[in-house]
C-alpha cells in the first residue's frame, strides 16, 4: 500500500483537534467552498481556517483547486478547497459487512461515495473460518482497486451486539460468535491495516448522519432488519451505544397482531415474525421458492411472482407496525428502516410507511419513514462509515494512526 501521509505534531489542549474536525465536516457539507465561507460557517477565525486548512491539505485530506470560488471581484481569488476524493487520488476506505449468507466488500472516498465493491458467498462456510476467508477475500479486493490512493484502513460492520471500543463481537447469535476479537483478526490477516467494526445498525445510522439527510443530524431511529433484526438510536449527530455496547437489540421488541412462535418460547417478535430467514421459510412452506432463500422471494416477486409480492408486503407491513413503536418511543425526526426489498422498490417502503403511520401515536406523517440514502449501495457505505466517522470526529488523531500503522507494517 501507498505510505501515509506525515501528520503534524498535536499541540494545544485539544482546540486545534477540534478545530480541524470543525474544518472538515464544513467543506464535507458545503465543499468546495472558500476558506472566508469556511470560517463563517464554522464559528472560527480566518487565521485559525487557514492553518487547519494547510494542515488538512498536508495530511491529504483537503485539496485547493484550481479555479477561484464565485465570480471575479477585487483583491486575492478566493481559491475553493474541498475533500482531497478517490477519483483525484485522495484516500480511500475499505469496508466489509459480514452478514450470515454472504459478505459485501467495498472501497468508498471521503464523501461516502462507492468506488468499487463486491459480494462473497459464504456457500456454507463454518462461521470460525468466515474471518479468516473474508480477510483474503478483502486482500485481493484491495490490491485490485486502491491503486496508488492512501488507504486509510478498514471498517467492518454486522449485525448482533459489537463493541467497538474494543474491537469485539460481544455476541452474534446467527453466526455463534461471542466474545470474538473480530477487530484485531481482521487486522493481523490484512497485516497491521487499522480496522474498526461495529454494529450495522449503528453504522447505517452513523452513515446517515455524517452523509446523508440533514434531519438526521437531529434525531432518527434507525431499524434494521435482515438475518439479524437490530436498531440503532441517534440524537444530536450521536448514536447511542448504552453500557456494554447493548443498545438497540429489538429481536423481541413485539409485533402488533404477529402470533409467530419464537425460540424464546413467546410469540409475535420482530425477529421471528419479519427477519429473512422466517420470510424464506415461509416461502418454502409456501411453495413458492425451491430453498428458504429470502433473496430467491425478491427476485421471484420482481418476476411477478404474486405470491412473492404478497409474502414481501406482509413483512413490510410487520416492518410498519414495530417502527411504529419505535416512532411512539423516540419521536424522532427520521425513522430509517433498512430493508431489502423496500431498497429495490419503493412500493414495499410505502408498505411499511403505511403500517408505521397508522398504528403510530405520534407520526401522522409518513415522509418521517425513509429508506437509507445510500439505497442499494448502504452496506458498504455503512462499512466504510465505521472506519471514516472517527477521522470525521478527530482527523489528526486519526491520521497518526494511519502513519503509526504505516511504520509498523
Amino acid at each position: 500500500m501507498p505510505p501515509a501521509p506525515q501528520t503534524p505534531r498535536m499541540v494545544g489542549d485539544g482546540r486545534r483537534e477540534a478545530n480541524a474536525a470543525l474544518v472538515l465536516r464544513a467543506v464535507l457539507d458545503h465543499g468546495p467552498v472558500a476558506r472566508s465561507a469556511v470560517a463563517r460557517l464554522s464559528g472560527l477565525s480566518p487565521a485559525a481556517v487557514s492553518r487547519q486548512a494547510t494542515d488538512l491539505t498536508r495530511l491529504g485530506l483537503l485539496r485547493e483547486l484550481p479555479g477561484p470560488a464565485g465570480a471575479g471581484g477585487v483583491g486575492r481569488p478566493r481559491i475553493p478547497v474541498d475533500l482531497h476524493l478517490g477519483a483525484s487520488g485522495g484516500p480511500v476506505a475499505g469496508g466489509v459487512h459480514l452478514g450470515v449468507p454472504a459478505s459485501t466488500l467495498g472501497l468508498v472516498d471521503l464523501r461516502g461515495r462507492v468506488l468499487a465493491r463486491r459480494l462473497v458467498p459464504h456457500d456454507g462456510l463454518a462461521p470460525d473460518r468466515l474471518p479468516a476467508t473474508v480477510a483474503a477475500e478483502l486482500r485481493a479486493f484491495l490490491a485490485a482497486h486502491v491503486g496508488t490512493r492512501p488507504l486509510l484502513g478498514v471498517g467492518a460492520a454486522l449485525g448482533g451486539r459489537v463493541d467497538p471500543e474494543a474491537g469485539t463481537v460481544v455476541r452474534h447469535d446467527a453466526l455463534r460468535w461471542h466474545h470474538r476479537p473480530l477487530a484485531a483478526e481482521l487486522s493481523r490477516a490484512l497485516h497491521g491495516l487499522p480496522v474498526r467494526v461495529d454494529n450495522h445498525a449503528r453504522a447505517i445510522a452513523q452513515s446517515e448522519i455524517l452523509f446523508g439527510r440533514p434531519a438526521a443530524r437531529r434525531s432518527l431511529v434507525h431499524l434494521f432488519v435482515g438475518n439479524v433484526v437490530d436498531a440503532a438510536l441517534g440524537i444530536a449527530g450521536v448514536v447511542h451505544h448504552g453500557p456494554g455496547s447493548a443498545a438497540g437489540d429489538v429481536a423481541h421488541l413485539p409485533v402488533p397482531d404477529s402470533t409467530v412462535p419464537c425460540p424464546c418460547g413467546r410469540s409475535g417478535c420482530l425477529e421471528a415474525t419479519a427477519s429473512n430467514t422466517a420470510v424464506a421459510r415461509t416461502a418454502l412452506r409456501r411453495g413458492i421458492v425451491p430453498e428458504a432463500d429470502y433473496f430467491l422471494v425478491v427476485d421471484a416477486a420482481a418476476a411477478g411472482d404474486r405470491r412473492a409480492d404478497r409474502l414481501l408486503r406482509e413483512r413490510a407491513r410487520a416492518v410498519g407496525r414495530a417502527a411504529a413503536l419505535l416512532l411512539d418511543i423516540a419521536n424522532p425526526d427520521l425513522l430509517l428502516v433498512t430493508e431489502y426489498a423496500a431498497l429495490l422498490d419503493p412500493e414495499y417502503l410505502e408498505e411499511i410507511r403505511g403500517a408505521a403511520v397508522d398504528l403510530s401515536y405520534v407520526c401522522d406523517d409518513p415522509e418521517r419513514v425513509v429508506g437509507p440514502h445510500a439505497g442499494p449501495a448502504t452496506l458498504p457505505v455503512a462499512a466504510g462509515t465505521v472506519l471514516l466517522n472517527p477521522l470525521f470526529r478527530a482527523p489528526l488523531r486519526a491520521m497518526r494512526e494511519v502513519a503509526a500503522a504505516d511504520r509498523n507494517g
